[in-house]
C-alpha cells in the first residue's frame, strides 16, 4: 500500500530511502475511497465515509534533470523514465492490438510499497494509441467476457525493484542535478524515445528504432538527410555510443508526442479545508452550503430516472473542488474510482485476476479527462477523448519472471446522453 509524497518538483514521488519515522509516515497506506454510485440517496452519509484520495496535477518540469529515471519521477506526456532501463516491454505488448502501431506514453506514477521489499521501487506506466477509432474498438473488446486474446489500445505496465538492485544506489537521491544511475539503459527508439531501439538503420548503423513504422516516419521527415551526415562522421570516428545518456532525458524526433509535464500531488481533503475557509471569509457573497445542497437535490429530482446525468452531476460536484486535477490515486482492495457516468462501468466480476499469481486486482488510480486539455487535445469529432481511464493492479503486487507486468485498465467513454 502506498501514498504519494508532495515534494515540490518531485511531484507524486513517495520514496524516502532513510528510516526516519516521519518519512515512513508519509508513505503510509492510502485506504479506500468509498464512492457509491448514482443510486444512493444518503449523500450526506456518503461524504462522512469517503476516505483520503490523492489528486494529481501537472506542471512544467522545473529543471532539465527533473525527469531523469534515477529521481523516480512522476510524469505525464513526453517520454517515460523507465524504472528497469534494460528489460523493457517488447514484441506485441508495445503495440496497439488494433492498428498494430506502437503505443504512445500517457503517464507514469512512482508508487512503491513500504511493506514489500521487492517493491521498494515501484512504477506504473500507462500507454495508449492516440487513435479515437482504436479506442472505440477497444470499448467493444472490453465488453467481451474474458476473451482469450483481448485486443486493447490502452495498456498499463507495473515494474518494481528491491532497494538493492543493479540500476540505482540504495541511498536517497539528492535532487540537485548530480544524481546518476549505476549504469546505462537500453538504447531507445530515435523517433518516439519510448520503446527499445532494437532495430538499427542500415545506412548509418547508429540510429535506432522500435518498429519499421517509426523508421519509415523518421526517414521521410528528417533521417534521409541526417543519415548521410552520420555516415560521413562514422568514417572518421572509431566508435559510436548508442546507449542512453545518464544525465540527459531521451530526446524524441517525433513532434506528435503529448506535451511533457511532471505530476504534483495534493490530498483531496485539503480542498475541503480551503473551500470551508473561503466560505467563511466570503460568507456574505456566496450561497450557504445548505442552499447548494438544496439546489443539488432539486437537480437530482429533475434528473430522476436518468442514471447517466445523475452520475455526471455527482462527478462534477466532486471534481469542482479541484477542477484541474488530472489524476486520482487510492490503492486499496475496497477502493472505487469516481465514475463520470453510470453506463460503461466495470463490475468487480469483470476485473480479471492477475496473470502472474492468479490473485485479485484492486483499484489504484484513474486518469481524468482534464489531462487531454493539457495535452492540447482538440474538440474535433475524431479526436481522442475519454470520460476516465481506470487502472487495476495486482493486490499483492506480485513478482514474476517479467520485469514489466501488464495490469488491467478499463476505459469509460462518454455516452450520447451526457
Amino acid at each position: 500500500m502506498s501514498s504519494f509524497n508532495g515534494d515540490d518538483f518531485k511531484g507524486l514521488r513517495i520514496t524516502q530511502l532513510d528510516d526516519d519515522d516521519e518519512d515512513v509516515k508519509k508513505e503510509s497506506p492510502v485506504e479506500a475511497i468509498n464512492l457509491d454510485e448514482f443510486d444512493d440517496d444518503d449523500d450526506d452519509e456518503e461524504e462522512d465515509e469517503i476516505e483520503p484520495v490523492i489528486l494529481g496535477f501537472v506542471e512544467s518540469p522545473r529543471f532539465p534533470w527533473s525527469n531523469l529515471r534515477q529521481l523516480f519521477p512522476n510524469l505525464a506526456g513526453g517520454v517515460p523514465a523507465w524504472l528497469d532501463p534494460v528489460n523493457l516491454p517488447s514484441g506485441k505488448s508495445i503495440l496497439c492490438d488494433l492498428c498494430e502501431e506502437p503505443l504512445q506514453f500517457v503517464l507514469q506514477l512512482y508508487a512503491p510499497l513500504t511493506d514489500k521489499e521487492s517493491a521498494f521501487h515501484r512504477t506504473l506506466f500507462l500507454f495508449m494509441c492516440p487513435s479515437m477509432s482504436c479506442l472505440l474498438r477497444d470499448q467493444h473488446e472490453q465488453w467481451k467476457r474474458s476473451p482469450e486474446k483481448p485486443m486493447r489500445s490502452v495498456k498499463v505496465f507495473r515494474c518494481q525493484l528491491p532497494r538493492v538492485n543493479p540500476f540505482y544506489s540504495s541511498e536517497a537521491p539528492k535532487h540537485d542535478g548530480t544524481d546518476k544511475p549505476l549504469g546505462p539503459g537500453a538504447p531507445l527508439c530515435t523517433w518516439c524515445g519510448t520503446w527499445k531501439g532494437d532495430k538499427v538503420c542500415g545506412g548509418c548503423k547508429t540510429t535506432r528504432y522500435c518498429s519499421p513504422k517509426h523508421q519509415s516516419l523518421h526517414w521521410h521527415r528528417a533521417h534521409k538527410i541526417e543519415c548521410q551526415k552520420l555516415r560521413a562522421v562514422l568514417e572518421t570516428s572509431d566508435s559510436v555510443d548508442n546507449g542512453v545518456s545518464l544525465t540527459q532525458v531521451q530526446k524524441a524526433a517525433s513532434k506528435s508526442l503529448w506535451k511533457e509535464f511532471v505530476l504534483i500531488n495534493v490530498d483531496e481533503s485539503e480542498y475541503d479545508t480551503e473551500m470551508s475557509e473561503s466560505d467563511e471569509v466570503a460568507q456574505p457573497m456566496v450561497v450557504s452550503k445548505r442552499e447548494v445542497d438544496d439546489q443539488m437535490k432539486s437537480v437530482m429530482k429533475d434528473f430522476e430516472g436518468d442514471a447517466d446525468k445523475i452520475s455526471w452531476v455527482n462527478f462534477q460536484q466532486r471534481v469542482d473542488k479541484a477542477p484541474e486535477q488530472v489524476l486520482r490515486y487510492c490503492r486499496s482492495s475496497e477502493a472505487k474510482p469516481l465514475w463520470p457516468i453510470a453506463s460503461g462501468r466495470v463490475s468487480k466480476s469483470e476485473i480479471p485476476n492477475c496473470k502472474s499469481c492468479g490473485g485479485p486486482r484492486c483499484f489504484e488510480f484513474q486518469a481524468m479527462p482534464q489531462l487531454l486539455f493539457f495535452f492540447g487535445g482538440s474538440n474535433e469529432r475524431e479526436s481522442l477523448d475519454w470520460a476516465t481511464i481506470v487502472v487495476y493492479t495486482c493486490e499483492n503486487s506480485c513478482e514474476s519472471s517479467l520485469c514489466y507486468n501488464e495490469e488491467f485498465v478499463w476505459v469509460q467513454v462518454y455516452s450520447q446522453t451526457t
